[in-house]
């Protein structure tokens, strides 16, 4: 259990990063500026129609925060091996005995909990290439948990927005395979050959 509130808590952090990382980008959106705009005119003057600053600023926490979200999924893919070990240990992958009471699947935390089974993954796809597999099954996409899809009926819809924001940024894929918790960095793209962003086929758990 330890080991799992320690992922947990890791995940609550990066979910934490991610969403200060948006609203830096946010920012930048808002003075039509990237990374790697130029913040002078041609005559090498700060530009009038941007806010300098907040975008400099912007800039460097958003370097800040990838640096920081690098060490982290270094961590989390650590912590998520331990509670893999645990849950295999257990000889059901989300199970526990205590005093010889069996527990369910109900005690599993709701961060650990899948919504999604992959159901297909097209050759030479985004998917493809963060290394998914068919028979996946989706503990946490990016800051999206099981908590996320609990409408009913039940639906992915919630992915579309994600995926929207996150294209051609790399997120986190935190899998369930044959008991083993797995992150994968996956990075949303158009233009690689197939329909949509992802390149796989998921259905709700």
């Amino acid at each position: 259990m330890a080991a799992r509130q320690h992922a947990l808590s890791l995940m609550s952090r990066k979910e934490a990063l991610e969403t200060e990382q948006t609203a830096q980008f946010s920012i930048l959106s808002a003075n039509q500026s990237t990374m790697n705009t130029p913040l002078v005119d041609p005559e090498g003057f700060p530009r009038a129609d941007i806010d300098v600053w907040a975008v400099r600023h912007a800039r460097v926490r958003i370097i800040e925060i990838r640096n920081d979200l690098k060490a982290l999924v270094d961590e989390i893919a650590v912590a998520l091996s331990k509670v893999g070990e645990d849950d295999a240990s257990t000889g059901d992958g989300g199970s526990s005995m205590t005093n010889g009471t069996h527990t369910n699947g109900s005690s599993v935390p709701e961060d650990l909990t899948p919504f999604a089974r992959v159901d297909g993954v097209a050759p030479n796809s985004p998917a493809a290439s963060a290394g998914l597999k068919r028979e996946d099954l989706i503990i946490r996409f990016g800051r999206l948990t099981e908590a996320d899809f609990r409408q009913t009926p039940r639906s992915l819809l919630p992915l579309a927005g994600l995926v929207s924001e996150f294209e051609n940024r790399s997120l986190d894929v935190v899998v369930r395979r044959e008991g083993t918790v797995v992150t994968l960095s996956f990075t949303p793209r158009s233009g690689w050959g197939g329909r949509g962003h992802l390149g796989c086929h998921m259905v709700p758990c």
